[in-house]
């Protein structure tokens, strides 16, 4: 048989809505033959291979271009041609040196980054057991087709979105794609609804979910990016990823820059020209501006600050895909988290008991057999024979010791609760084999064994029932109390309320009972079903996916930092509330089905007032990302399924676990291998340290650009020394073996202690904001003034080829200026002069080394056009230098005490520039 060229094997089918044997039909095939090989070949050409598209990443060359193309780096190559035209070719040499640097340490960056992201892959292809040619195969599932007959077993990953056919007890773990915690059961049975959402498609199975229970026959109805799993792969692209909000920062910074620099030269050339001066002289004093004006070091301290905030990150089990994601992660205010996985461990844990009309509460993580069961002072010792037999012999899962499961996740839980009760599940079941049972099905929702085993000293005959409570409740006739069993009409309505409030606190509730049946082990052997009732009532447990250990205080953190956290899950609603008011997330919970039905305009104005997101689709994820960009939130993302990706890659922060998916792996931007939700905020405070060490290197490099600037101009305006107040090579030296220490100690600075008490930054607040760019001036002018005092006072003639005292004192002084005032500069507005500062003044020893050594070695003096100076002519070069840090602390002082003053009445708020602004008093 052949597929219709008509039929889309898409959602739109709705094959959860058709029989069986229609699906069947519809997509040509056999449910006893399969398909043939040829018949498989066609539709594999057709359809394509089973297996989801992986992004592929940009080549080296690819990210050196993108480098390539940055303003600043432009703005050096400028430097480079016009150095080359007027015969300056070791300058022109230098900064094509500086330019290839740049390009170098970005791209080793970004490709070490990347290359550890593929580490992180697992390469595997799974296996199928597929109908062809009318007998049972072993393929690679990327060899599966749409109608292919495939049979299922526990332990399973399902190859392919299917169609149940047959089943027996089946059960799928979806949390990869649904984000619910619990095992789905399965059945073939026809849903009648027209519109059923994805996690209550009971009749489907999705690929890359797992089989936890029972065996299946199905039919491929999806393979490859047209199955769940492929359709979320595919929204990734249509998802355009921003510049994050210092590449939009450094933008704006690069065009005032720009403007500055440029206009500067414009002005030199002009008034060169008008003075008649010669194009070769003209274009010298341009080029020295631009050099002057152009901070050369600035994209290789960024990148060079980046890598630095990435190896921290690395070393706290967090990986970078991009460098400039760092500083992003210090802009977050909002956190949109998902649970399963992410919040929460992803295994199945017994959080309460209510046993005899007794409750009591379980600790321990997880699969770990530690613990205690707790319970109320004064209360008799539990006596938990009953529901041990219950927690053992009603299921099959294995738990080792070291936590590794196999089967069903919530037996596991149960499993691990009876080994808290010191009992072992293992050595329960070998010694009390099943004489009978009653396999679990979703049709009637309980598992029923018989055994051989003692009750209260005695053999008996006993069956142990374990289902939902509704279910076992109506089938039992007595309930078991502290003082022995009672009629269940006695204890009935305490039983529902119990139920009631477990199920309120999110749990999975599941009820145990127990019958003895002494003598009628050959009834039992013919029709176990058939003693499914008069049941006596044990009690119930509560199952929780738990949190991970470090989530609360990580939340608070996030809270104390300003940072809005909110949970989006596939899971219900209920569950999702019952997390989050365990993490204090904050009001407001809302499900998937009234998220949709809100316009985007409501759905804004209701944000601030939610936190719990509960069976939402990856449209809706992928949707309040959007909503809260657009809101001016910066929004990490955290996931590690295949239904968290599109907005993992929508996200300013995509934040992918390290156990999750390829597929969110590639969309995300920061991969935590340790799957720590708490490592998020600890790189959160990692990225806003690194943006304000940049804030920092922009205040130190911007000022002693405008000191450059306005000394140039004034020079050339004022025609001292044919324009020239530095040669090119002095400010060349000074970038590059002078104002290098400056940065080394900005980036060695600790970070400020109250980081993480401040609110996030405001993104639309640039570096480049009045406040800082009148400070910049300020300590600019300072600079200038100070080394203009230098070049005019300095004794003896000027010249723009031959050493001189007057261009060497004023060297002097913009260079140990440069050294003394970073010392200052480090922090704002706290003062630059406190501890921890011996570090500091070992970094800025070697500069001041290196000035002395331009100015008294020979070699050094011919290359850089510098002369000896003497003690006298050395003194006043370092008192000149010394009045910009006492200006730039005083200027602090000021603001501090101006903030401090204010602070009674509003506190005050940081700009993006780093600087304290008082608030106005109304």
């Amino acid at each position: 048989m052949s597929l219709p060229e008509t039929t889309e094997t898409s959602a739109a089918d709705q094959w959860y809505a058709q029989a069986p044997e229609a699906v069947v039909a519809k997509l040509g095939t056999n449910e006893q033959a399969g398909l043939d090989t040829a018949e498989a070949d066609q539709r594999r050409a057709r359809y394509g291979p089973n297996s989801i598209a992986a992004e592929r990443p940009p080549s080296r060359w690819a990210i050196a271009l993108r480098l390539l193309r940055d303003p600043m780096n432009l703005m050096l190559v400028g430097v480079v041609i016009v150095s080359l035209i007027i015969d300056q070719v070791a300058v022109a040499i230098i900064v094509a040196l500086l330019v290839i640097l740049n390009l170098v340490l970005g791209t080793q960056q970004e490709l070490k980054a990347r290359a550890s992201v593929d580490a992180l892959a697992k390469m595997q292809i799974p296996q199928a057991r597929a109908v062809r040619n009318g007998s049972l195969a072993q393929l690679d599932a990327t060899d599966l087709v749409p109608g292919d007959i495939v049979n299922l077993e526990a332990g399973d990953l399902v190859p392919a979105d299917g169609r149940l056919l047959r089943s027996a007890t089946l059960e799928t773990q979806e949390a990869a794609l649904t984000g619910e915690s619990a095992p789905i059961a399965k059945d073939p049975k026809t849903l009648e609804a027209a519109d059923v959402s994805l996690g209550d498609r009971t009749n489907m199975v999705f690929q890359n979910t797992a089989v936890t229970r029972g065996t299946a026959t199905m039919v491929v109805t999806a393979t490859g990016m047209q199955t769940e799993m492929g359709k979320i792969a595919s929204m990734l692209s249509s998802v355009d990823p921003g510049k994050s909000p210092l590449q939009r920062e450094l933008d704006g910074l690069t065009k005032v820059i720009g403007i500055i620099a440029w206009s500067a030269v414009a002005i030199i050339i002009i008034i060169g020209v008008i003075r008649g001066q010669a194009v070769g002289t003209v274009l010298l004093v341009g080029m020295s501006m631009a050099i002057a004006a152009i901070p050369t070091g600035m994209p290789t301290f960024v990148q060079a600050m980046l890598a630095y905030g990435a190896k921290q990150l690395a070393e706290h089990k967090a990986v970078v895909k991009n460098l400039s994601d760092v500083e992003t992660l210090g802009a977050t205010s909002a956190i949109n988290s998902d649970k399963t996985g992410t919040l929460t461990m992803n295994q199945m844990m017994v959080r309460q008991l209510y046993v005899r009309g007794t409750w009591y509460s379980v600790q321990g993580e997880g699969y770990s057999k530690t613990g205690a069961i707790r319970q109320t002072a004064g209360e008799p010792v539990p006596d938990f024979t009953r529901l041990a037999y219950g927690l053992c012999l009603d299921s099959d899962a294995t738990v080792s010791d070291s936590g590794e499961v196999i089967g069903d996740p919530t037996e596991a839980a149960l499993v691990v609760l009876a080994a808290k009760m010191g009992v072992d599940a293992e050595h329960t079941r070998r010694a009390y084999p099943r004489i009978a049972e009653v396999p679990f099905d979703s049709a009637y929702k309980f598992m029923a064994t018989f055994h051989n085993l003692p009750l209260d000293g005695e053999p008996h005959f006993v069956e142990m029932v374990k289902g939902g409570p509704d279910v076992v409740l109506a089938r039992c006739s007595m309930a078991l109390l502290p003082e022995g069993e009672v009629a269940i009409g006695d204890v009935r309505d305490d039983i529902t309320q119990a139920n009631a409030s477990l199920s309120q606190k999110g749990l999975r509730v599941l009820a145990f009972a127990v019958r003895r049946l002494d003598g009628r082990e050959a009834e039992v052997a013919q029709d176990p079903m058939k003693f499914v009732d008069e049941l006596t009532f044990v009690g119930m447990v509560g199952i929780i996916d738990p949190l991970r250990s470090e989530a609360a205080a990580a939340v608070r953190t996030a809270h104390e930092a300003g940072i809005e956290v909110r949970m989006i899950t596939g899971d219900h609603a209920v569950t999702a509330s019952a997390i989050g008011a365990e993490l204090r997330l904050g009001a407001g919970a809302i499900s998937g089905a009234e998220i949709q039905a809100m316009s985007d305009a409501d759905l804004q104005r209701a944000l601030p007032g939610l936190h719990v997101f509960g069976r939402v689709t990856p449209q809706d994820k992928l949707r309040l990302a959007r909503l809260m960009q657009q809101g001016g939130a910066v929004v990490a993302m955290t996931g590690d399924a295949v239904n968290d990706a599109a907005a993992l890659k929508q996200a300013d922060v995509g934040v992918a676990m390290g156990s999750g998916s390829e597929v969110t792996k590639q969309a995300g931007n920061l991969i935590l291998t340790d799957d720590n939700f708490g490592t998020l905020v600890t790189a959160i405070r990692l990225g806003r340290s690194i943006y304000d060490k940049i804030v920092s290197f922009v205040r130190y490099q911007m000022s002693a650009l405008f000191a450059l600037v306005l000394l140039f101009l004034v020079a050339s305006v004022f025609n001292i020394n044919d324009g020239v107040a530095l040669s090119p090579t002095m400010v060349l030296f000074i970038n590059f073996f002078i104002t290098i220490f400056p940065v080394m100690v900005i980036m060695t600075d600790p970070p400020a202690p109250d980081l993480m008490s401040r609110p996030p930054r405001d993104t639309t607040q640039p570096i480049t904001n009045g406040s800082a760019v009148t400070q910049w001036l300020v300590y600019g002018v300072v600079g200038f003034a100070v080394t203009f005092a230098a070049l005019l006072l300095a004794p003896g003639p000027m010249s723009a080829t031959e050493p001189n005292v007057p261009l060497t004192m004023a060297f002097v002084v913009l260079a140990l200026s440069s050294v003394f005032g970073s010392l200052a500069k480090r922090r704002d507005p706290e003062s630059g002069l406190v501890a921890p500062i011996i570090n500091a003044l070992k970094i800025l020893s070697i500069p001041v080394l290196f000035t002395v050594a331009a100015v008294e070695i020979g070699f050094l003096q011919d290359l850089l056009l510098t002369t000896s100076l003497s003690g006298g002519q050395w003194l006043a070069c370092i008192g000149l230098a010394l009045i910009v840090p006492i200006v730039v602390e005083l200027d602090k002082a000021i603001r501090r005490g101006q903030a401090h003053r204010r602070s009674t009445v509003e506190p005050a708020r940081a700009d993006g520039g780093g600087i304290v602004v008082p608030a106005t008093i109304t």
